[in-house]
């Protein structure tokens, strides 16, 4: 009877597959997809899945397998693949991917309030103290960074619940796009917001002017890649799968399929009711808002579709908007709330307790409290240098989210370069057999190669394109650059120094004995 209770715990195919879909598939990546390369963009999100998401979740699935008893999670497998100082400098950068997370995210979230309340972005209008709309949001940005980490000390279990609710109505979002898009295509006989004229040219040429030349096409890159983002939870889930040796690789290739194709349809079902030219060519359109501007559009088209007053359609439109304020405003602030402490708590509890200066590594009640502290003066302060760099709306919310891609892929690098010496440690009999993708060290050095080259070229490509298009572009490379060079070195630097005492004690302990 145990047996059989046990057994049925265990994820079987379908909801391995929907488990894998909710923590990889993102909404807003496609509505940005649409807006940066139109239909050109769906060609890019496959070669994507293919080269990258289903090599790597393997790779993740076997280091999730073979460290099933380890609690530190991607810091223990790195550590035991290559070695602690690889570990911990890979685990920062990682750790500080989600400090420019908070960044992007405190300045840009007022977007979907926005949304919510008027059912539209009325953020460039918005000022305090006669300061610019930037300004005015990088001020409320570094307030709410204070306010969660306030919070976030106190205990969060409310919020969370709440939160929770934006995170189903997140879900039906994905549903209201693609059944809207079905709806205007019948409605309009069949045609297209977004002609497809030349199949060829539709699906390779971007309508947006800035993506015009192999390099900016190329920086596109860290969209598509990033868009598969999350896969470091799919190690902890090959344990609970049934059969996992059969049903995890024939669920993981399943599950790319269906985000593959359900993005391709998304991006595909932007243009079903939205003209970029007559929409998204506007000033006013920025990687921040477009979501919302393009669901609002669709609430209208709904409208006329369906043979209402313009009036009544505009109304559509924006109480569309409003709901997609709604739900993106509610489960941001659920992950921000858990992305305060989570990632920050992992790092401490990973590491070594001697690396944390003074009581910085300090847990109280279960949250690293002086840490949270740290990082919030960390935080406000990077937003506040954004903020007031002197840019426009437009250019602000674009460099937020690609300081974002940058360093959310960075991490990737890491945990793939240290795939070939886990592999070679797994074929010596050092490291557990219990689910293996990759037979030999070849097999596994050629796709982190791969995983290498893709994610490092998307980045290179992304961080030097501002440069290449203008002179005045510098200012927004170094931003991309610096985030995670301070961090890497700051992270190098932190555990050089523990090492160096570490040993120092040890030896001189030695010696006494």
């Amino acid at each position: 009877m145990a047996g059989n209770t046990n057994n049925a715990k265990k994820l079987t195919l379908v909801p391995l597959v929907l488990m894998i879909f909710t923590s990889v598939f993102g909404f807003a990546n496609m509505p940005r997809a649409f807006f940066l390369m139109g239909y050109a963009a769906i060609p890019w999100y496959i070669l994507s899945a293919i080269l990258f998401f289903i090599p790597y979740a393997f790779m993740m699935a076997e280091y999730g397998s073979a460290f099933k008893k380890e609690s530190g999670g991607m810091y223990s497998w790195m550590e035991k693949s290559v070695g602690p100082k690889y570990a911990f400098v890979g685990t920062f950068m990682w750790y500080a991917s989600y400090i420019v997370w908070m960044v992007n995210v405190a300045s840009t979230l007022w977007v979907p309030l926005s949304n919510a309340i008027f059912g539209y972005d009325a953020t460039a209008n918005w000022s305090l103290f006669g300061l610019s709309s930037v300004q005015t949001l990088g001020i409320l940005g570094a307030l709410w960074i204070i306010l969660v980490t306030y919070v976030s000390t106190k205990g969060i279990e409310k919020i969370t619940k709440v939160t929770s609710i934006g995170g189903t109505a997140v879900a039906l979002l994905n549903i209201v796009l693609l059944v809207g898009g079905v709806l205007v295509v019948i409605m309009n006989k069949g045609q297209f917001a977004e002609p497809v004229t030349n199949v060829v040219k539709a699906f390779t040429n971007s309508p947006n002017p800035a993506y015009q030349t192999p390099v900016t096409v190329l920086s596109f890159l860290t969209f598509a890649i990033f868009a598969f983002g999350g896969l470091e939870v799919l190690g902890g889930l090959v344990d609970q799968t049934e059969n996992a040796e059969k049903t995890f690789p024939k669920g993981l290739t399943l599950a790319a399929i269906v985000i593959s194709v359900g993005y391709a349809i998304g991006i595909f079902a932007c243009g079903t009711f939205t003209n970029w030219g007559d929409i998204l060519s506007s000033s006013d359109v920025n990687m921040a808002n477009v979501a919302y501007v393009l669901m609002q559009n669709l609430g209208y088209q709904l409208g006329i579709a369906f043979g209402t007053s313009q009036s009544v359609a505009l109304t559509m439109g924006a109480w569309v908007a409003r709901f997609v304020g709604l739900s993106m405003f509610l489960a941001l602030s659920g992950a921000f709330f858990t992305l305060t402490y989570s990632p920050l708590k992992t790092l401490i509890e990973g590491a070594p307790k001697q690396v944390w200066p003074g009581k910085l590594g300090e847990i109280k009640d279960g949250m690293p409290i002086n840490a949270m502290k740290v990082q919030a003066i960390i935080v406000v302060a990077m937003i506040l240098l954004v903020s007031f760099g002197g840019k426009s709306a437009s250019e602000f919310f674009a460099l937020l989210v690609l300081m974002t891609n940058v360093a959310m892929t960075i991490p990737y690098l890491f945990l793939s370069s240290a795939f070939p010496a886990f592999k070679k440690k797994q074929l010596e009999g050092k490291v557990d057999k219990a689910f293996v993708v990759y037979k030999s060290v070849g097999m596994a050095t050629t796709f982190a190669v791969i995983i290498g080259i893709l994610v490092g070229f998307a980045n290179v490509f992304t961080i030097i394109e501002p440069t290449l298009s203008s002179p005045a572009g510098l200012s927004k490379t170094l931003t991309m650059i610096a985030g995670p060079v301070i961090f890497g070195v700051f992270g190098f630097f932190l555990y050089s120094r523990y090492e160096k005492k570490h040993v120092k004690n040890s030896d001189n302990n030695r010696k006494a004995s």
